[in-house]
């Protein structure tokens, strides 16, 4: 459960913004969308070796 600490007189949005924030940090809709359909261990095995090799580029480019 997300608990958000309102202080006297602050403005709703600021509120909701606080909760959207820390909802997202809890990945749930991160995970929801990845349950929805099924992945074969080869093929997250390729993605994520495609991004590290991606990331390693960068940091290549970046020195």
């Amino acid at each position: 459960m997300i608990i958000v600490p309102v202080k006297e007189g602050e403005n709703i949005e600021k509120a909701l913004k606080k909760f959207k924030r820390k909802f997202e940090k809890t990945g749930v809709v991160k995970e929801l969308r990845a349950r929805q359909q099924f992945d074969k261990p080869s093929v997250l095995k390729r993605l994520k070796m495609e991004h590290a090799v991606y990331v390693q580029k960068m940091r290549n480019t970046e020195e």
